[in-house]
């Protein structure tokens, strides 16, 4: 069987419409950093645990996969602005963000969905690493989510 050529996985994975999600993290100064992820789901129950997938070339990856805690915002269909933000390279994306310290964790504030996590697990494959975090903390807003789909974060999904 032959490799299937990157550019064409990724084409064929464009189609899976996701759920975006912001994450942020301490780095090790203690300063707030963060990135956007896609690859995001829902791992265990028992433990409440989340998995996602975190680009090796992602300014955060580093300070994300070395603390011990960590949140996951499930952004809302208004939050197309944060996820472009935090989908960059910007050294200062919390910058004109409204956000507070959660203890050791930066919360934006809005999020569809807030989970705070402990670092469980980490897995390095490929050009990503795996993080498994158990859930500590969850709180659940009001709207829909914002999804991206066919590489655009435009998408959104209205309840019937």
């Amino acid at each position: 069987m032959s490799a299937v050529a990157p550019e064409t996985f990724l084409d064929a994975m464009s189609s899976l419409a996701s759920g975006v999600a912001a994450v942020t993290a301490a780095d090790r100064s203690g300063a707030p950093c963060g990135l956007l992820v896609s690859s995001l789901c829902s791992y265990s129950a028992a433990p409440p645990s989340v998995m996602l997938a975190v680009d090796q070339r992602a300014r955060s990856y580093a300070s994300l996969l070395a603390a011990q805690e960590f949140a996951v915002h499930l952004l809302h269909s208004g939050q197309g602005e944060i996820a472009s933000v935090f989908a960059g390279r910007s050294e200062h994306k919390f910058a004109g963000q409204d956000w507070s310290w959660d203890g050791p964790v930066p919360r934006l504030e809005g999020a569809l969905v807030y989970l705070r996590c402990v670092r469980a697990k980490v897995v390095e494959h490929g050009d990503h690493a795996i993080l498994v975090g158990n859930v500590a903390g969850c709180d659940v807003g009001p709207g829909e989510p914002l999804v991206y789909f066919r590489r655009a974060l435009d998408w959104r999904l209205t309840a019937p």
